[in-house]
């Protein structure tokens, strides 16, 4: 089955602090392209660049610790939205700070995960998710289109049947 063949993931990481164990899971670059960026102009900007509609994307943000800068991020959520709606974000914050930023960033959020020794590896179980979530999306409009056509021929040789019974009783 041909599902999707590319996953782009987009760091936002300040301090460097989850970048490179996130690049060392998802080390496979045939399958997996994880860009890792400090500045958010940059990381919006190359965001709304990419795009490609069988291909699933991943923004990762990891917060500051300061509470002035959740309307940033609450901001660069909503950018990220309006260029992609199908872009999954998850939120990686500090253990002690998480209530506070669920209260300020509310909408367009996957998932918010406390940064610990198990951060990557939920990391990693989310973008599989957001992966499976996009497959099944795909292989559900293929579905309903096989369906129409399907649906669409069944109509028409009702027709015909219908049309060949009336013009041609004997046969029947």
């Amino acid at each position: 089955m041909a599902g999707i063949k590319m996953t782009y993931i987009f760091c936002y990481d300040d301090h460097r602090s989850f970048t490179d164990e996130v690049k060392k899971r998802f080390s496979d670059s045939e399958r997996y392209v994880v860009e890792s960026y400090h500045n958010p102009d940059d990381f919006l900007e190359n965001i709304k660049k990419e795009r490609d509609g069988r291909s699933c994307r991943v923004a990762i943000i990891g917060v500051p610790d300061s509470f002035e800068q959740y309307d940033t991020i609450a901001q660069m959520t909503l950018e990220i939205k309006k260029a992609d709606r199908s872009t999954g974000i998850i939120l990686l914050v500090h253990q002690d700070k998480l209530h506070e930023l669920k209260k300020a960033v509310v909408f367009n959020i996957e998932d918010y995960i406390p940064r610990n020794s198990n951060a990557v590896l939920r990391i990693h179980n989310n973008v599989k998710r957001l992966i499976s979530e996009k497959n099944i999306s795909i292989f559900r409009k293929r579905r309903n289109m096989s369906l129409y056509v399907l649906l669409g021929f069944a109509i028409l040789i009702a027709i015909l049947l219908l049309v060949a019974r009336i013009k041609l009783p004997h046969y029947f």
